[in-house]
């Protein structure tokens, strides 16, 4: 029976594709960090009748410890993980620090994932890596000394941006160095959820305007179901999936060399050793 921890799954897409995969059969994992909407979908996914476990977890994602205290209480759990689903992520319309002292949508949006990965990552052996980037990502602008945002003006859209950037350079990055796993990003469309509501701000009012012209979660969702579980997607490693189609990223996120400084950045700062997902 295939297994998929899923994080971000108490919202939109994620909350979608918990309920997609669990009709499917799949053994879930559904990660989120309030309780109450954690049971919430561990439910509604036990509901959608596939017939397989369904557990839940909570966790702050924004704090690598956190991240620590999932990843270990997942390796307890499982000796295997067919599928990691790389799905929490926000946008913050302002600058703001975790207790760590991360940047909090650098911190969510990448170090996450990157942390979770490489943690698991003798679970994952053969396994499926999915991350959820964006189109947005074309907007991005990374600055290697300035991971934190500490510099001039803080841009939500441009950061998140950048953020996913970094989503799809790691994606690449590690399919380079692992080759054992299929891992593989995705643009999952504009959706309508709960994304761009964290603070007050432009971004709040447009997507809240649009709402109606939106991508329904279900829809945004099929993408990371279908690189999830579909034998065609088995064969696919380093893509940029829209639409259940590879497409080429933007050329920053094609450079390989700003990917491999990435991850040596991203490994010093997780406290990891840069070659960790090579072996």
């Amino acid at each position: 029976m295939t297994l998929v921890v899923l994080t971000g799954a108490t919202r939109g897409i994620g909350r979608a594709a918990a309920t997609a995969l669990a009709r499917q059969g799949v053994e879930l994992v559904v990660v989120g960090r309030e309780r109450n909407r954690v049971d919430e979908v561990v439910g509604e996914a036990q509901a959608a009748g596939g017939g397989a476990p369904v557990r839940g977890h909570v966790a702050d994602l924004t704090l690598m410890t956190e991240v620590r205290r999932l990843a270990e209480a997942l390796r307890n759990s499982h000796a295997r993980i067919d599928v990691l689903a790389n799905n929490a992520g926000a946008l913050f319309a302002s600058r703001r620090v975790t207790s760590e002292g991360l940047e909090q949508t650098f911190a969510l949006n990448h170090m996450a994932p990157f942390l979770l990965t490489n943690l698991l990552i003798d679970r994952l052996e053969g396994g499926r890596v999915i991350t959820t980037a964006s189109d947005a990502h074309v907007g991005g602008r990374l600055n290697l000394d300035d991971l934190q945002t500490e510099s001039g003006r803080y841009a939500s859209m441009r950061v998140y941006g950048t953020s996913k950037l970094c989503n799809i350079l790691f994606t690449r990055e590690l399919a380079r160095r692992a080759p054992q796993l299929h891992a593989n990003c995705f643009h999952p469309g504009v959706v309508r959820t709960g994304f761009g509501k964290n603070d007050n701000s432009i971004w709040k009012l447009a997507f809240t305007v649009g709402s109606p012209f939106l991508r329904s979660p279900e829809r945004g969702a099929r993408s990371l179901v279908w690189l999830a579980t579909s034998d065609q997607a088995g064969s696919l490693t380093g893509a940029y999936v829209v639409d259940e189609k590879v497409k080429e990223p933007s050329v920053a996120a094609r450079d390989e060399t700003l990917a491999t400084a990435l991850w040596e950045r991203s490994a010093k700062l997780a406290g990891l050793a840069a070659a960790t997902a090579t072996h």
